[in-house]
This record gives C-alpha cells, sequence and structure tokens, in this order.
C-alpha cells in the first residue's frame, strides 16, 4: 500500500443535530471512531481537506491514520453520508483497527487486458462488469488496495465466479467464507448481429414486384 492518509481530528463535544449543523457551517465534519475494544469518541476533522482525500479511490480500501490529541489510530472508513445535492460530507464512521484481529472491507476490482481478451479480438463478445468492488476479510497488514481481475484469456461465453478468482495471501472474499453462493463477477457476452437486407436488393426485389 503505497498510500497514506493522515486525518487531524479534534474532540467533539457538543451532540445533536444543532450542533452538527454548526459544525458543517465551520467547515467541519462530526465524525466517530469506535472499535478494537475501545469506548466509541466523538470527533471534528476539516472537511476541506478530508473531501480532497476522499477523491482517491484508495481512501477508501486504505488503513488510515486519524491524529487526536497527540496520538495516532489506525482506522478504516467504515460509513460515510453524502448530500444528496451539495457535494458535501454529512458525517464520518471511522473502525478502529486491532492488527491481530481480522477487518471486512469492501475494495475495489480493477478488470484489467479488457481490449485484447480472447472474447473480444477473436470473437467478437463484449465483457459485462457484475461488480466493481468485492467485500473481503482479512488481517490490516494484508489489506489490498484492490483485486485485480485478469480478462486476457477470458472467451466469448465464458464466466468468472467469486471462487475462481486470484486473491493475494491472506485476503478471503467474504461471503464464501460464510458459505455464500459463488456468484458471478465478469463474462464475455456475444454480440447478437441483426441481417438487414441491403438497399440494393431491397429495390431489386421492389422491381421484380412492379413487373408482375
Amino acid at each position: 500500500m503505497l498510500n497514506k492518509f493522515e486525518i487531524i481530528a479534534e474532540p467533539r463535544t457538543a451532540q445533536g443535530k444543532g450542533a452538527s449543523r454548526r459544525l458543517r457551517r465551520e467547515g467541519k465534519i462530526p465524525a466517530i471512531m469506535y472499535g478494537a475494544g475501545k469506548e466509541p469518541t466523538n470527533i471534528e476533522i476539516d472537511h476541506e481537506k478530508t473531501m480532497l482525500q476522499t477523491e482517491h479511490e484508495a481512501f477508501y480500501s486504505h488503513i488510515l491514520t486519524i491524529k487526536l490529541n497527540g496520538n495516532d489510530e489506525k482506522v478504516v472508513v467504515k460509513d460515510m453520508q453524502r448530500h444528496p445535492v451539495r457535494k458535501l460530507i454529512l458525517h464520518m464512521d471511522f473502525l478502529r483497527v486491532d492488527e491481530n484481529a481480522e477487518i471486512t472491507l469492501r475494495v475495489p476490482v480493477h478488470y484489467t487486458n479488457e481490449d485484447i481478451a480472447v472474447g473480444v479480438k477473436q470473437g467478437g463478445g463484449i465483457i459485462t462488469h457484475y461488480i466493481n468492488d468485492l467485500e473481503i476479510s482479512c488481517l490490516p497488514k494484508d489489506l489490498p488496495e484492490y483485486i485485480e481481475v485478469d480478462l486476457a484469456t477470458l472467451g466469448v461465453g465464458q464466466v468468472i465466479h467469486l471462487s475462481e478468482l486470484t486473491l493475494p495471501a491472506g485476503v478471503r472474499i467474504a461471503s464464501l467464507a460464510s458459505g455464500g453462493d459463488s456468484l458471478p463477477v465478469v463474462a464475455c457476452i456475444a454480440l447478437k448481429v441483426e441481417v438487414q437486407e441491403t438497399a440494393p436488393a431491397a429495390d431489386a426485389a421492389k422491381g421484380k414486384g412492379k413487373g408482375k
């Protein structure tokens, strides 16, 4: 994990909707940290700086560092509420990370070699993605930025399922670990080609009809 994300936080003492609205007017995001056997901690963080970090895909699948009262807390983003219209973060939840305990988190799926897939280059098919992210379980040290799916050998009519994905060491798919079905991830679908009568052929057919 090459990216490093740090968030400067301050304790948040005032509670309630009114207090949260005041914070937002001041350019702050009300947030909370919880987990790892510690009491939940209400915090406030800078909206503009945090918004810039959220524009990086890796922000959501990384161990973040929250600096609070001279201490560093290792966390992951567990939930984020956005305004339905404005470019505004309303609230954030951070889950503390225990280095010795597995975490379950959604990470993005990156598809590679899509344009040179056998089914596309040789079979004229199209690639259909069924998922864009994946819920995985692993120790914090094994958390990947994304899961890569190589489509180079995917042929027309072929489907890659969850159980067929190549995962980094120490990483498991959460749904499969709990006995879930191996759902489709991506497929190469054959294009339906409609054969239409060419204009010259259509004109010839009309001419024959007139001569009868």
